[in-house]
């Protein structure tokens, strides 16, 4: 699989993966309803955000503007690093993708809606995670893949050199 099909294969999958889960939560759950599905552990949660991580900046009045910027540039950013990479850096394509499909699938929320659609609520007894989606999700594990391409892109380096 070349490297530009690898990216649309992952971003594809991540997006439908991501709008399926949001508009099914949509249309079957409550605002605030919430459903355990892992006592003491894991619920589905649905709550809309309006702000970025941890509700950052969800009262600031230029809010969606800038977080439609953002994620604009950030995609920009992505879709240019990815063009960078060389054929053989297999995880960070993956990571890259991983992370515009993310940015991409929270864009579209915040097209469509204004805010962001969150449900999934991770706690330990009364210390909840903020609640996140599978875009954010994507987010997270391609930035830990790009970091850990980036040590073993590192360590490869030393070793040749």
């Amino acid at each position: 699989m070349g490297r530009w099909s690898l990216f649309g294969t992952i971003s594809v999958i991540g997006l439908v993966l991501d709008q399926i889960s949001k508009q099914y939560i949509d249309r079957t759950m409550s605002l605030y309803q919430s459903i355990p599905v892992v006592d003491g552990l894991f619920n589905i949660f649905y709550i809309r955000n309006r702000g970025a991580a941890f509700s950052f900046l969800s009262q600031a009045s230029w809010r969606l503007p800038f977080f439609i910027a953002i994620s604009l540039i950030a995609s920009l950013v992505i879709l240019v690093a990815f063009g960078r990479l060389r054929n053989d850096q297999r995880l960070a394509q993956a990571s890259l993708a991983m992370i515009f499909s993310g940015a991409v699938g929270n864009l579209i929320d915040r097209l469509r809606l204004g805010e962001v659609i969150d449900f999934l609520d991770v706690y330990w007894n009364n210390h909840h995670w903020p609640a996140f989606n599978i875009a954010d999700s994507f987010i997270c594990v391609g930035v830990a893949l790009l970091a850990l391409d980036m040590l073993l892109e590192e360590r490869r380096n030393k070793t040749a050199g």
